[in-house]
């Protein structure tokens, strides 16, 4: 029988939905208006040594970020070329071999071809 509740629980029509999203959304607002009301004095001025600190610690970060960058793209290039490369390389030679044999097979083929319906072309033209 408790299943069964559960059940039904998902299938609530879309008024009552609507009603307790918006019962939630005033009780939201409720609580949240006094937040809003404490804004700051617009007639305080900013100092300028705090634009200046900021300023240097953001560029302090930007250039943390750039060696962050920089170590990583080393690391992933030293990686490739110490582990990924020579297996490529091996499958690329691989491949290259296999399209070459199958470009000679296909000529070879096409060759054949073209010989024998030219031999049939005019075989057939002499009846």
């Amino acid at each position: 029988m408790m299943k069964r509740d559960r059940i039904d629980c998902l299938f609530v029509s879309t008024g009552a939905k609507m009603r307790f999203l918006v019962i939630a959304l005033i009780l939201l607002i409720q609580a949240c208006g006094p937040l809003w009301a404490q804004t700051p004095e617009p007639g305080l001025p900013v100092s300028p040594g705090f634009l200046e600190r900021l300023l240097d610690k953001a560029r302090a970060a930007k250039e943390n970020a750039a060696a962050g960058r920089d170590m990583a793209i080393d690391f992933a290039s030293e990686y490739y070329d110490e582990h990924i490369q020579p297996v490529v390389e091996d499958y690329s030679q691989w491949a290259a071999g296999f399209r070459d044999s199958a470009k000679e097979k296909i000529r070879h083929y096409l060759s054949f071809f073209t010989a024998n319906s030219t031999d049939q072309v005019a075989t057939a033209g002499a009846i």
